[in-house]
């Protein structure tokens, strides 16, 4: 094999594939159904026309046999009237005509027979066709059923993942929420310990600080005085 033939067979492969992927079967069922059909339509025709046939030659075989009897008649009738030549030209028709009918009749046996085989044959085809038909039929819908199925099954698939992508997302949604939560707390508790002013009390600055403090120690040292005069009684 040369090399434009292996690459003539390697290109008709892969188109077979890709005409495979593509090919609907159902309607690969309803063309054969078709040219079958269009197949019986021609033996039919073929039946239609051996009959026609059959029919001409048996008219005509029987206009040559009209034909014998006349010439038959014509013999008899020369000879009565004495006229032998005449009778031997009607006699010799009459043999003409009778090997005429002979052929003609192997003709229509044979075209009966003919005949009789392309009926059998249509009749074969036919009962063919009609159970095709039926199993078209049959696998035209379980392929559609099957189609169907594997279209909820795909659409479930994905109802399915945009669930999962739902779910994560809200899962991600609830860390960032425990996050903020914890952050919150862990700023509330600066607050509280005083690591951190209170953003609604503003902030105090270094002369507040030290007013703060004198305030604190003259609180102080009151104290120890009153407690001075209680331990002195």
């Amino acid at each position: 094999m040369g090399l434009i033939e292996r690459m003539s067979t390697t290109i008709k492969a892969k188109v077979n594939k890709i005409l495979e992927k593509f090919e609907d079967p159902r309607e690969t069922l309803d063309y054969s159904y078709e040219k079958q059909l269009e197949l019986l339509q021609n033996v039919k025709r073929g039946v239609a026309d051996i009959t026609t046939s059959k029919k001409r030659l048996e008219l005509q075989k029987i206009k040559l046999e009209q034909n014998v009897q006349k010439l038959d008649g014509q013999a008899r009738d020369a000879l009565k009237a004495g006229r032998e030549d005449l009778a031997k030209v009607a006699l010799e028709r009459k043999s003409n005509s009778q090997a005429e009918i002979e052929s003609l009749t192997k003709q229509i046996a044979d075209i009966a027979k003919e005949q009789e085989k392309l009926m059998v044959t249509e009749k074969r085809l036919s009962a063919k066709i009609e159970s095709f038909r039926s199993t078209k039929e049959t696998i035209k819908a379980q392929y559609s059923a099957a189609e169907a199925q594997v279209k909820i099954t795909e659409s479930v698939s994905g109802i399915s993942e945009e669930m999962s992508d739902v779910g994560m997302a809200v899962q991600r949604a609830q860390d960032k929420t425990e996050n903020m939560k914890a952050r919150a707390a862990a700023v509330d508790e600066l607050v509280e310990a005083g690591t951190l002013e209170d953003v609604m009390g503003g902030s105090k600055d270094d002369i507040d600080r030290e007013l703060s403090k004198i305030k604190s120690k003259g609180e102080v040292d009151a104290q120890l005085e009153e407690l001075k005069k209680e331990m002195g009684k």
